[in-house]
């Protein structure tokens, strides 16, 4: 093909343009260009919000929308499209998910649905079916919704980290290593994650991603519905071609995030808010919640007679989960009738302090639903006390494990019922009714164990009263409803265990239960912001930071 020398030089202009353009914006969102630096955890004098995240550079990114004025769901959004640069494995341009948002201003809470939708035509023989991207489109309904900032000024830090390269975090590394070598059967994948040697890249390497720089900067430059109309709807739609997926036009055209009433459950004087299915997992958590809360000893309990709660409280949302949930991920009964006192009394019923006992709707034949860990999520809190709760998906870490060509993007799996999709989905976030503040936000990661470890984490820092620090670190239990099995983390002391025996909990150990990031406010927000803590889970290796204003 012959290109004239007007073509390449308006495609240099164009070049040059959009650097121009970016390099404005860097200094607009407050981002160096070049030095990301670990950050701890700080106290704050004059608090400006916090941030937790699995993956460090999109909680900086956050971190510095926060202190350029933005507010939580500015932040929110500029941290994904980091992620879609920095964690491709599970948020790239590709992927799906879930949030919860607090609006402090008008004091109420939203549920964000964007779960990864199917393709309408699958059809035989395709090699590797890919899902529908939904992220862009959600990031995009909720800045609509609740930004402040520019929606420019968001996109840009992804964008940069793109096109200059971003340090391979160990939380991308960590997802590279099990999937390596069906992963690099993917040319392109393969020269943007494995170095010379054809090994995955090392923690600290520079990843550039000059395809999604320019995927980045369409949709910096036209909003969100960028990627699903136009020129580039219709480089995505033949590069997933290309990459044995599966995806039209028509796909993207008809993709629309939908914002919904979300499940609630009160607690005393507070409300806790949950994603309503099909991210089924907030009604798992939120159970677990209403059943401790009911049960009302937690709070004075020891921590073997804690962790036996948390147990049986966890046994029976699962097993409880059997029934309401349906294979397309839709529940048969209302949010309100599940979290309802009738059906929490009846679920309290067989409790004991003293001993492991089963529920009435125990089945004892373990549902077909090996979940899938791959997920990521984060929580932001600005200084007026609006907040976000997010968990995304690939419905498998890496997606199909192909990109499409063109684009930058990694295609996202479908949903199936074996796992994949958004089962273990569910944030959370507490609020004081009176006054109404903010109190609570949490979201996690893992699978099966996601909805368990953040009610373990919730439970302890708002029925318990513990700081959240300590409720994050403190070993964890898990029981999934069938088989009839307790299990634990390392670190728990032999005399426990022992106790779980005798009230007759079958154990078994596991390296770890679920990722949870998360951000409390004992005292709301934003009436003693010096009390407010934040936390990423040190069982993964992402960042937490409060937010110091200049």
């Amino acid at each position: 093909m012959l290109v004239s020398n007007h073509s390449i030089q308006g495609k240099i202009v164009s070049q040059f343009r959009q650097s121009v353009v970016l390099f404005a914006l860097i200094i607009l969102s407050g981002c160096s260009l070049f030095d990301l630096q670990d950050a701890d955890n700080v106290a704050v004098h004059n608090f400006a919000g916090g941030v937790a995240g699995d993956e460090p550079q999109s909680v900086l990114a956050a971190r510095d929308i926060l202190n350029a004025g933005g507010n939580a769901a500015d932040a929110a959004t500029a941290l994904y499209f980091v992620l879609s640069a920095t964690l491709p494995s599970s948020a790239s341009l590709g992927s799906g998910g879930v949030c919860l948002v607090y609006d402090a201003s008008a004091r109420t809470t939203m549920a964000l649905d964007f779960v990864l939708q199917t393709p309408k035509n699958v059809g035989g023989g395709v090699d590797r079916p890919s899902a529908i991207p939904t992220s862009p489109a959600g990031m995009f309904a909720l800045h609509t919704k609740f930004g402040s900032l520019p929606w420019a000024q968001l996109v840009a830090p992804g964008e940069r980290l793109a096109r200059f390269g971003s340090k391979a975090s160990r939380t991308l590394v960590n997802d590279l290593e099990p999937v390596a070598s069906a992963l690099f059967e993917d040319s392109e994948s393969r020269r943007l994650f494995a170095d010379a040697n054809g090994n995955i890249v090392r923690e600290g390497a520079k990843v550039v991603q000059l395809e999604l720089a320019e995927t980045l900067g369409t949709i910096r430059e036209l909003g969100g519905v960028g990627l699903y109309s136009g020129k580039l709807a219709a480089a995505l739609v033949a590069g997933a071609k290309r990459a044995g997926g599966t995806l039209s036009l028509e796909d993207l055209k008809n993709f629309t995030p939908r914002w919904l009433k979300p499940a609630k459950y009160k607690v005393n004087n507070r409300s806790a808010f949950f994603v309503p299915a099909p991210a089924a997992g907030g009604i798992v958590s939120a159970q677990m919640i209403g059943m401790l809360d009911i049960e009302d000893s937690f709070g004075g309990a020891s921590e073997d007679e804690r962790l036996h709660l948390l147990a049986e409280a966890g046994m029976r949302a699962f097993a409880d989960r059997q029934g309401w949930l349906s294979d397309d991920y839709q529940s048969r009964v209302p949010p309100e009738q599940l979290l309802g006192e009738a059906r929490l009394n009846k679920m309290v019923s067989t409790f004991s302090n003293r001993k492991h006992t089963l529920p009435h709707s125990f089945n004892p034949k373990p549902a077909q639903r090996p979940e899938n860990p791959s997920a990521t999520s984060f929580v932001v809190v600005d200084q007026n006390g609006s907040a976000v709760a997010c968990v995304l998906t690939m419905n498998n870490r890496f997606g199909i494990g192909r990109i499409a060509k063109g684009t930058g993007v990694m295609l996202a799996a479908v949903s199936n019922n074996l796992g994949r999709g958004p089962i273990s989905m569910g944030p959370m976030i507490i609020v004081h009714e009176f006054p109404r503040q903010f109190h609570f936000a949490g979201a996690a990661s893992g699978g099966v164990a996601a909805p368990t470890a953040l009610a373990n984490v919730a439970a302890r820092a708002v029925l318990a009263e513990e700081p959240l620090q300590s409720a994050m670190d403190r070993r964890r239990v898990h029981h999934g409803g069938a088989p009839d099995l307790t299990y634990y983390e390392p670190g728990i002391s032999a005399n426990t265990i022992a106790q779980l025996t005798r009230r007759g909990h079958t154990v078994a150990a596991t390296p770890r239960l679920g990722i949870v990031n998360a951000a409390f406010c004992p005292e709301g927000l934003p009436r003693e912001p010096e009390a407010c803590e934040v936390s990423s889970d040190r069982r993964g290796s992402g960042l937490s930071i409060n937010v110091n204003t200049p």
